[in-house]
């Protein structure tokens, strides 16, 4: 069975956060345990659930019209 090759990125990311939890945690049991779930979060044949994104909402006036904006001293000085 061939492995799949992760990108560059991820196998860094993995190896930092290999070496973090081995400098955090001293249980060798604890620390297995963590590094196979940082494996699985990468692993491309298990099914990952997405959160689902609602879109966002526009933000009108009760007349329908797109809010006015307000004249500042910024706004003055950048048109001239």
């Amino acid at each position: 069975m061939e492995k799949k090759k992760l990108s560059k990125s991820v196998r860094k990311f993995i190896r930092f956060q290999k070496a973090r939890i081995r400098r955090e945690i001293s249980d060798s049991g604890k620390q297995k345990e963590m590094i196979a779930d940082l494996y699985k979060r990468f692993d491309k044949s298990i099914p990952v659930k997405k959160e689902s994104v609602l879109p966002k909402k526009k933000t009108t006036t009760k007349t329908g019209e797109k809010p006015k904006t307000i004249k500042t001293k910024k706004n003055i000085l950048k048109k001239k």
